[in-house]
């Protein structure tokens, strides 16, 4: 692998592993990002230009994906329509980008004989008890619970299909939530975060007994690179690092990392569907392409985060309000 196509690279989790790329490979960059709201050019500033190639576009783009993918030794799809609560709001987006786009992708892959690895979600898996002491493992059937997750479970679907029936060279990976820099502030941790340094209270959804299993993106980039070098074409790859936390309590400890009182926030309406709990066994991954998490203490990681949101207001605050905002629409 010379020459990378990360699709989704100026997001949140992309750029995040675009990065991961050039600082530990010799491999080259093309991202293709359609720049929404979710996508921004500033995620890969101070990038080597000559390792590293922004294009503007579409993943439905049958023509511009199949010229890319031509000229790529290896595909990486994180390009998704990721947030919950705007598929709730607006499900048409996430059926054209996780769905049509994902087929684009596959289909010129197919065509070409490239290298395919896609990223995914534990949330086609649905949610489990917060008693239950399972967690998701690769057997576990699919069992989406909004327009979000139910396209990603179909998106997967596709590329399990078009591996099967054509060929492709494709892995797949299911990932728990991530938090770390560049993550857009509609989403929990980052929201919470920019709320306390722009002067407003925290806001949690319900009671705040949901229960994530946290990753750093660091650590999701490095497993990820892992399975594109040494996985097994046709597999499924689980991804986590054991960070299971309620929602409350992660809020309290922003809260208590940023010098505030632990309960100095508002409870704010709950999301519509909310799924309890998620956990993701990895043990799997871990045995068998030797990788580990390195942001094993989540306080840790949330430390790095706050340092990171607190040093990069200019980065945050021009799409904050907007943000807060549609929040308070919605009664959140």
């Amino acid at each position: 692998m010379g020459k990378l196509l990360v699709t989704g690279g100026a997001g949140f989790i992309g750029s995040n592993f675009v990065r991961h790329i050039l600082e530990n490979t010799e491999h080259s960059v093309t991202v293709l990002d359609k720049l929404t709201y979710a996508g921004n050019r500033a995620n890969l500033d101070g990038l080597d230009p000559r390792r590293c190639e922004l294009v503007a576009g579409d993943i439905t783009d049958a023509e511009l994906v199949d010229s890319l993918v031509r000229d790529s030794d290896a595909v990486v799809h994180f390009a998704a329509e990721s947030h919950n609560d705007n598929s709730l709001r607006d499900p048409w987006p996430f059926v054209h980008t996780n769905l049509i786009g994902t087929y684009t992708l596959v289909e010129a892959v197919r065509h070409h004989g490239t290298r395919f690895h896609h990223v995914s979600t534990d949330e086609v898996f649905g949610d489990l008890e917060l008693d239950d002491p399972a967690k998701f493992t690769e057997e576990t059937p699919y069992n989406p619970s909004s327009p979000y997750s139910s396209t990603k479970a179909g998106s997967d679907l596709l590329v399990r299909a078009w591996v099967r029936s054509f060929g492709v060279a494709g892995t797949l990976s299911n990932c728990s939530n991530n938090y770390g820099p560049y993550q857009h502030v509609e989403k929990f941790i980052p929201r919470q975060i920019t709320n306390v340094l722009s002067g407003s209270k925290p806001k949690l959804y319900g009671a705040g007994h949901n229960v994530r299993d946290w990753i750093h993106a660091d650590d999701h980039s490095a497993a990820v690179l892992r399975v594109l070098e040494a996985g097994e074409i046709g597999r499924t790859y689980l991804i986590g690092a054991d960070g299971e936390a309620d929602n409350l309590t992660v809020l309290r400890t922003i809260l208590r990392l940023m010098g505030r009182p632990e309960d100095e926030f508002d409870h704010v309406t709950d999301r519509a569907g909310h799924d309890l709990r998620y956990a993701i066994d990895g043990e799997r991954t871990r045995q068998e392409l030797g990788w580990e998490p390195q942001f094993t203490d989540f306080e840790s990681g949330l430390r790095n985060t706050i340092e990171w949101y607190t040093e990069h207001r200019d980065w945050w605050e021009p799409v904050k309000e907007a943000t807060e905002a549609k929040y308070r629409e919605a009664g959140q």
